[in-house]
């Protein structure tokens, strides 16, 4: 995408986003573009995913839920209790109904910024760890460690962040997405079997 058009979304996003949630999106996307140059993914895929991750936020929840069903956009039960969690679903379908996306990486990327997916592109864990570690968080634990854990290997932030997640929601009695089980018990045995085959005398 031309330097142009994101500038086009980058105002866009001004316009349908409260103040605290632009400027999230910019740190999403500057964080994003900075793992991009990192991990030699396109630097202007970063940019434009970081932009439109949280496009649908600002929806009220009675919107998202009438979009979903609309379009024919699945809504599973934790998601209907919840619809603050269809974020992803609805701005995945605006990137590319209303702001003419059509890199299905970027897509997905938006997608699977909240829960993650087993088997996700290095795009994709770009904006889900960006949307974690960008420079407004404060709150999240073990920030410092996974800032820096982020630029040496993304799997390893993954599991980081969706431990300290799973954890959260746990204490918190909060309702666990599965798909956030899900992705990190993939990128767990992931790292498992990657260190079986570094340790000594492995086959």
């Amino acid at each position: 995408m031309k330097s142009s058009d994101l500038s086009k979304i980058r105002r866009a996003m001004e316009k349908v986003q409260d103040r605290k949630r632009y400027e999230h999106t910019l740190g999403v996307a500057y964080t994003a573009a900075s793992l991009a140059m990192r991990y030699q993914v396109d630097i202007g895929d970063a940019l434009l995913a970081g932009l439109l991750h949280d496009c649908a936020k600002c929806l009220s929840d009675e919107k998202k839920i009438s979009l979903c069903e609309k379009h024919n956009i699945p809504i599973s039960e934790i998601e209907r209790r919840n619809p603050a969690l269809l974020h992803s679903k609805v701005g995945s379908f605006l990137a590319m109904e209303q702001y003419k996306v059509t890199n299905m990486d970027v897509i997905n990327a938006i997608l699977n910024h909240t829960t993650g997916r087993p088997g996700m592109s290095d795009l994709e864990k770009i904006i889900f760890v960006a949307d974690y570690i960008e420079p407004g968080r404060r709150q999240a634990p073990n920030l410092t460690a996974i800032r820096r854990t982020a630029f040496l290997d993304l799997d390893e932030t993954l599991l980081m962040i969706l431990g300290d997640t799973l954890a959260y929601l746990k204490e918190s009695d909060i309702p666990i997405d599965r798909m956030t089980r899900k992705t990190y018990d993939y990128y767990r045995e992931k790292r498992g079997e990657e260190q079986g085959k570094e340790a000594p005398g492995a086959d």
